[in-house]
């Protein structure tokens, strides 16, 4: 009998519970705008949040909300952009792409190791043991995290083990930063072609025998270009909200470390700008 009543009681209990919370579904519950789907199609679907939103869904529930605007996606085609923004009856708006930019050049052809390292095969693992081993502290490791960590085939790594990327293919989602242990990468609008492929502390002509391309602080650049660019802790440092749309700080820099981003002819160094022909890696410093 005591175990009957206890069953009844529960299964009461149950019952109760269940009541409520169809009652509290049917009184809270939000139908959904059925205009969200019908903009999510429309998207990319790459979900790389360089829309700032977590993944398409969101950007597009934002966008039938009235948070944001389709301009705000720089990954998809213009016309969808257009079409999305004539579904929903607003302005495209206007978004400059973002791009991954290095700020290094130092390939195995023209920068030199201390130490062998010997373990995972991973930049991350590697700086942890005396910065990777690289005579240049800031200089790219090459063992690739940053091809790793990117889902869009937007970097590949070149024959010198150095990180390329592929604008054409970059969302700008910010993994290849992340993944960065030396902090190499950044995130910069796409005409910003003027760029300091050095992250070099360090000055004078001595480093270059570490690395061919580093930046020595020479400050050749900064006094062609006064205004725009700036020596700040023995770096070139370019202010973008000048206009940059000029080549005249690279021409003087002794070891191409100022450079012009060409979207069709890529890096292009200045004309006295020592020329670069070893293909194969520079022999390692003594130990």
């Amino acid at each position: 009998m005591v175990v009957l009543t206890a069953v009844g009681a529960i299964g009461g209990l149950t019952f109760v519970l269940a009541s409520m919370l169809v009652v509290a579904n049917r009184k809270l519950h939000v139908e959904e705008d059925p205009r969200i789907d019908v903009v999510e199609e429309m998207l990319p679907h790459a979900n790389c949040g360089a829309c700032g939103f977590p993944g398409c869904r969101p950007f597009a529930e934002a966008l039938v909300g009235g948070a944001t605007l389709p301009g705000k996606c720089s990954v998809g085609a213009a016309e969808d952009r257009e079409e999305i923004a004539g579904f929903l009856g607003v302005d495209v708006g206007a978004e400059e792409r973002q791009i991954a930019r290095l700020a290094c050049a130092g390939g195995t052809n023209v920068a030199r190791h201390h130490a062998r390292y010997d373990g995972p095969q991973s930049c991350g693992a590697a700086t942890v043991v005396a910065g990777g081993g690289k005579g240049c502290f800031w200089s790219c490791l090459g063992l690739a995290d940053c091809f790793d960590a990117c889902d869009f085939d937007a970097i590949r790594m070149n024959e010198h083990s150095l990180p390329v990327v592929d604008e054409a293919k970059c969302t700008g989602c910010g993994d290849c930063v992340a993944a960065c242990p030396k902090d190499l990468f950044s995130l910069q609008l796409e005409s910003r072609r003027l760029w300091v492929q050095c992250k070099s502390l360090e000055a004078g002509d001595e480093l270059l025998d570490d690395c061919e391309v580093a930046c020595t602080a020479c400050g050749r650049c900064a006094m062609d270009a006064p205004g725009l660019v700036e020596m700040q802790s023995n770096l070139p440092v370019i202010d973008y909200s000048k206009q940059h749309g000029t080549r005249e700080p690279i021409q003087r820099c002794p070891t191409g470390a100022i450079v012009w981003l060409d979207p069709k002819a890529g890096v292009v160094k200045g004309a006295a700008a020592r020329k670069i022909i070893r293909k194969g890696a520079l022999r390692d410093a003594p130990t």
